[in-house]
C-alpha cells in the first residue's frame, strides 16, 4: 500500500497519542494511591504512612510532568496535521479541551506544587486534602478530554451549518452526557488505577525480593491489592457496558471486533477465537461461545447483532442518501441569498448522511458524479480493519481476567496470610508490570482504529480531516517527534529507576524511630510483632 499524507499523518498522531497514554494511566491511578496512603497516615499519625506518600508521590510527580509535556505536543497536531477537523468540528470539540485546560489543568498543575512543597507549610489535613484535590483535578482532566473524544464516536448535541460549512454545537448538555463517553471515562480511569496498582504490587515485591524496605513494600502492596482488585473487576464490568454502548451507537465496531460477517439469529454467539479473513469475508477456524455477545451488546436474548455484510449494505443506501444531502447543499451554497425552499427541505431531510458521500470524495471530486462501483466501494471502505481489531480487543480482554487473578491472590495473601507471599508469585508481580499498559494501549487501538475511515463518525471522513501539507513536511514533523518522544522515554525510564533504586529516602530517621518505639512497646505486653 502506497503511503501518502493521510497515512502518515494517522501514524504521527497514532505515535504521540498512544505514548502520551504510557503516562496518563499511572498518573490517574497514583494520584488516588498516593491520596489514600496520606490519609491513613492521617488517620494513624504512623510516619511510614508519610514516607509511603512521599516515595510514591515522587515517582508520581516524574510521570506527571513528562505526561504534561506529551500531552501538549500531542495537542498542537490538530492545527498542524489536522487543521480541516479543527476548521469542521471546532465549534463542538473545541470546547471540552479548552474547559480541560482552564479548568482540570489549571486545578491539577496549582495543587501538585502544593503536594509537592507544602509539607512543612501545611497542617496535616491540609495537606491530606491537596492530595485529594490533585487526585480529582487529573480524573476530572481525564474527563474534558474523553468527553471530546467520546464526541468524536458519537457525535450528539451538534448539527451541520450549511451556511458556514461547519458543525455547530447546539445543545452542550448532550455532549456533556454522551452515553459513549461517560462509559469511556468510567472505563478508562478504572483501567489506570489497574495500572497503578499493579505498578505499585511490582516494585514492591521487588524490595521484598531484594529483602529492603520491607515494612513500606507489605504495606504498599495490602494498598495497591486491595485498590486493584476493586478496579480490575469495575473495569469488566465497565468494560461491559463500553460494549453496550457500542452495539447502540457503533455497530460497525462491534461487529468487526467480533469478526461477525454474518447477522445471526440472537442471540449472537461470542467468538473466542479464529482467523478473520478480510478478502473472503469470513472467519475461520472461529470457536464460539452461545448467546454471551447477545447479552453483552444488546442486553436481551431476543435483539439481533447486525453482522459486517448487512451494515454495509445499509451503509450503502446512506451514501445514496449522503449525495442527495451534497447536492441540495451544492443548491443552497449557490443560492446564498435565496435558497429555494424545496432544496432546504432536501438537505435537511437527508443531512445525517452527509458524511457518506464525502466518503466518496477518495474516488470522485464530485460525489454526485459517482458510479455505482464507487458508491459500492465507499460503503465497504466503512468497514476497519477486522483481524487487528479482532486479535487487539481479545489482548486486552485476556490480560484483563489475569489482573483480577494476580490482585485478588495478593490481596488473599495479604488479609488471610499475615502479609506473607512466595517468591514465585513476587516475581510473578514484577513481572506483570507492563501488562497493563500493554492491555490499556491495545482498548486505545480497539477505540480509535475500531472507529475508522472516520475522525468523527458519520460525519467527517479522515481522508478529508487533513491539512495540505507535503509528505516531506509530514515525515519532518513525525522525525522530529520520534527524536523528542525518544528523548522523553529515556528520561522517563532513567527517573523511575534512579528513584525505585534509592528507595523511600526521606523520613527515614523519623520513620526507624517510630518503628523502634512501636516494637519495643510490643515487647513490654508480651506481644509478638507480626510479619508486615
Amino acid at each position: 500500500m502506497e503511503i501518502g499524507l493521510v497515512e502518515l499523518s494517522r501514524l504521527q498522531f497514532a505515535l504521540t497519542a498512544m505514548y502520551h497514554f504510557l503516562f496518563v494511566p499511572l498518573t490517574l491511578g497514583l494520584s488516588i494511591i498516593v491520596a489514600i496512603m496520606e490519609t491513613v497516615y492521617v488517620m494513624t499519625n504512623r510516619p511510614i504512612w508519610r514516607q509511603m506518600t512521599k516515595f510514591w508521590g515522587t515517582l508520581f510527580g516524574i510521570n506527571f510532568v513528562l505526561g504534561v509535556a506529551t500531552g501538549i505536543t500531542m495537542e498542537f497536531q490538530f492545527g498542524m496535521n489536522w487543521s480541516y477537523y479543527s476548521h469542521y468540528v471546532g465549534d463542538v470539540f473545541g470546547a471540552p479541551l479548552a474547559i480541560e485546560g482552564m479548568m482540570a489543568f489549571f486545578l491539577e498543575a496549582t495543587f501538585v506544587g502544593l503536594f509537592f512543597f507544602g509539607w512543612d507549610k501545611l497542617s496535616k489535613v491540609a495537606h491530606c486534602v491537596v492530595a485529594w484535590l490533585v487526585a480529582i483535578g487529573s480524573n476530572i482532566s481525564a474527563l474534558w478530554i474523553l468527553i471530546a473524544n467520546g464526541w468524536m464516536n458519537n457525535p450528539v448535541g451538534a448539527e451541520f451549518n450549511p451556511e458556514t460549512m461547519r458543525m455547530e454545537m447546539t445543545d452542550f448538555f448532550e455532549v456533556i452526557f454522551n452515553e459513549v463517553a461517560q462509559s469511556k471515562f468510567v472505563h478508562t480511569v478504572s483501567a489506570g488505577y489497574v495500572t497503578a496498582s499493579l505498578f505499585v504490587l511490582g516494585v514492591s515485591a521487588l524490595y521484598l525480593l531484594q529483602g529492603r524496605f520491607t515494612d513500606l513494600a507489605r504495606r504498599s502492596i495490602a494498598v495497591a491489592s486491595a485498590f486493584g482488585l476493586a478496579s480490575a473487576l469495575s473495569v469488566v464490568v465497565l468494560g461491559d457496558e463500553s460494549g453496550y454502548s457500542a452495539g447502540q451507537v457503533q455497530k460497525m465496531k462491534l461487529a468487526s471486533l467480533e469478526a461477525m460477517w454474518e447477522t445471526h439469529e440472537a442471540p449472537a454467539p461470542f467468538t473466542l477465537v479464529g482467523l478473520p479473513d478480510q478478502e473472503a469475508r469470513e472467519t475461520h477456524y472461529a470457536v464460539e461461545i452461545p448467546w454471551l455477545m447477545g447479552l453483552i451488546g444488546t442486553r436481551s436474548l431476543t435483539e439481533e447483532i447486525p453482522g459486517i455484510k448487512d451494515l454495509v449494505a445499509e451503509n450503502k443506501e446512506r451514501v445514496r442518501r449522503g449525495i442527495i444531502a451534497y447536492d441540495a447543499l451544492m443548491t443552497v451554497r449557490e443560492n446564498r441569498g435565496d435558497v429555494p425552499p424545496e432544496a432546504r427541505f432536501v438537505f435537511e431531510q437527508n443531512s445525517m448522511d452527509l458524511g457518506y458521500a464525502f466518503l466518496l470524495k477518495r474516488y470522485v471530486d464530485d460525489p454526485r458524479d459517482a458510479t455505482e462501483e464507487q458508491i459500492d466501494q465507499a460503503a465497504w471502505d466503512t468497514v476497519p480493519g477486522v483481524a487487528p481489531l479482532f486479535w487487539a480487543f481479545r489482548i486486552m480482554v485476556g490480560l484483563g481476567f489475569s489482573f483480577i487473578l494476580l490482585t485478588a491472590y495478593f490481596f488473599w495473601r495479604a488479609s488471610f496470610r499475615r502479609m506473607t507471599f512466595p517468591r514465585w508469585a513476587l516475581w510473578g508481580a514484577v513481572a506483570w508490570i507492563p501488562m497493563p499498559w500493554i492491555a490499556a494501549e491495545m482498548g486505545w487501538f480497539v477505540a480509535e482504529f475500531g472507529r475508522q475511515p472516520w475522525t468523527v463518525s458519520g460525519v467527517l471522513p479522515t481522508a478529508m480531516s487533513v491539512s495540505h501539507l507535503s509528505v516531506a513536511d509530514v515525515l519532518f514533523t513525525l522525525a522530529g517527534f520520534i527524536l523528542f518522544y525518544t528523548v522523553l522515554f529515556v528520561i522517563e525510564v532513567s527517573l523511575m529507576v534512579k528513584y525505585i533504586r534509592k528507595g523511600p529516602f526521606q523520613d527515614v530517621a523519623e520513620t526507624e524511630d517510630w518503628k523502634r518505639r512501636h516494637e519495643a512497646r510490643l515487647r513490654s505486653r508480651g506481644v509478638v510483632s507480626p510479619a508486615e
